[in-house]
């Protein structure tokens, strides 16, 4: 039983750490409070998983929030706690494509594949997502880290990024393909710890203990 050699990291066409940014957007109790398609503390929890599995594998973390200069609440404390020692861009725009410092920060990783996570689905996810994929970037909602202000607002939306182009994925879907091999000893222990309160997950982490 062998591995083939590990691809090209930064031209494979899955996910990897050297190839893709991830991106978190306005995660704050205004949206917090109208979230209603989702059970908003597993979207907490997946949330908090994806910034620390981002982390984990020293991929570039972007992050944003609106109105906190003009007195809105900023980030709610469980991933403020995971993010405070992460720049954030504070704007004015609903898309946080049309913000400059937030679309220079995205550009600066030099990276063309985006995963991200924004409230709400319908408005801070579909929009830059919309835009970020009709300037050629590869984008990743990930669906189970986000919410809308209604079930069918949050499932219109998903539809219209995936018909624009959006690959949608899901926390442990993008676990695996960021993860890859278990033979890559040196990030099992890491992402078990990261993940391993995640509600659903406790399978995939049955998986990580056995040896092939």
């Amino acid at each position: 039983m062998s591995s083939l050699p590990i691809r090209d990291q930064k031209k494979d066409h899955l996910l990897t750490p050297e190839n893709s940014t991830l991106i978190v957007i306005d995660y704050q109790p205004q949206q917090m409070f109208s979230v209603v398609s989702t059970d908003k503390y597993v979207m907490v929890k997946n949330v908090v998983a994806l910034i620390n599995l981002a982390k984990l594998y020293k991929m570039p973390i972007v992050v944003s929030t609106v109105g906190v200069g003009s007195g809105r609440e900023s980030t709610i404390s469980p991933i403020a706690h995971v993010t405070k020692d992460l720049p954030s861009y504070d704007r004015s725009s609903i898309n946080a494509w049309e913000d400059k410092e937030f679309l220079e920060a995205v550009k600066a990783t030099g990276r063309k594949k985006l995963i991200i996570a924004a409230l709400w689905t319908e408005a801070c996810l579909l929009f830059p997502t919309l835009d970020a994929i009709r300037e050629g970037y590869d984008v990743y909602p990930v669906v189970d880290a986000v919410g809308g202000t209604s079930v069918l607002a949050h499932e219109t939306a998903l539809r219209r990024m995936e018909k624009a182009g959006a690959q949608l994925t899901t926390i442990v879907s993008l676990v695996c393909e960021l993860q890859r091999d278990w033979a890559r000893t040196e990030t099992v222990p890491g992402m078990w710890e990261v993940i391993k309160e995640v509600p659903g997950i406790m399978a995939l982490g049955v998986l990580m203990r056995e040896k092939p």
